[in-house]
């Protein structure tokens, strides 16, 4: 069992080589945060989170876990490991993997926490290292991690002209899926490190020719975050509260779900 679990978190980081989301998945909620956030690292000895902490790292030691909460399941501690959700119980014995959804209330638990971790990663990254297209007075924001390969992210770039017209911002992080070292990587590096890094990307998503260019560029340290972030397939488009959506999809179901969002008492600025 040790063995399968270890083989388990060690997957964590390849998940997000796969394809994008189907445009047609459901949307997860987010929801109010936990309580009691605590940085990992961070935990007293010999308390429960102490104990979530050194129980995920005997099974992995080299996993990088982002932060360690009261779960919504009492008893248990949620850890937020490699953009993954786990529960981990008080005295440190039990490891559950997947979602918690409260049946009553009809909605995802797991999520509140990987929207506050989302959000705390892309407030990190500055915007000149965003290549942004905008209206010129935007009513929402959403962050798109991208790859230029990507049928569903060169679809998505097409319409552009569409979210903007209906007040959405776009702003591109890169995510070449093959990582780093593959061509798709340095296309993406020579995208960024264009003089003009917008038509850049739209002629590398066109199947235009990129001139090759290499500059100091965070295409490195996007592809680190979105594995962070859990993503899990291109485009992965976040809102500003951290909410994820289904991958991609047209301008007028991204309004609505944005809109929906903001009802909410989210993602909007």
């Amino acid at each position: 069992m040790k063995r399968y679990v270890f083989a388990l978190f060690s997957a964590f980081s390849l998940s997000a080589c796969a394809q994008g989301t189907s445009p047609d998945a459901a949307a997860p909620a987010a929801e109010a945060a936990p309580s009691t956030v605590t940085a990992a690292e961070d935990a007293s000895p010999g308390s429960p989170a102490a104990k979530a902490r050194n129980a995920i790292l005997s099974i992995n030691p080299r996993v990088g876990i982002e932060s360690v909460s009261d779960a919504p399941l009492p008893g248990f501690q949620e850890v937020i490991v490699a953009g993954q959700v786990l529960y981990v119980s008080d005295d440190g014995r039990y490891v559950l993997q997947g979602s918690l959804f409260d049946a009553e209330e009809k909605r995802d638990l797991s999520q509140a926490g990987l929207s506050l971790l989302r959000k705390r990663l892309l407030s990190e990254v500055p915007e000149d290292q965003r290549i942004i297209f905008a209206p010129a007075n935007p009513k929402y924001t959403v962050s798109v991690f991208t790859d230029v390969e990507c049928g569903y992210c060169r679809r998505l770039h097409e319409e552009i002209a569409g979210y903007n017209k209906l007040g959405i911002a776009i702003e591109y992080l890169a995510f070449p899926r093959m990582g780093p070292g593959s061509e798709d990587f340095r296309l993406m590096e020579s995208v960024w490190c264009a003089d003009d890094r917008r038509q850049a990307l739209t002629d590398a998503k066109s199947g235009r020719r990129v001139p090759p260019k290499t500059c100091e560029n965070p295409v490195g340290a996007h592809y680190a975050l979105g594995q962070r972030a859990g993503l899990t397939g291109t485009p992965m488009i976040v809102a500003e509260d951290g909410t994820q959506m289904p991958g991609y999809m047209p301008p007028d179901a991204l309004l609505s779900a944005l809109q929906r969002l903001e009802a909410e008492g989210g993602g909007s600025r």
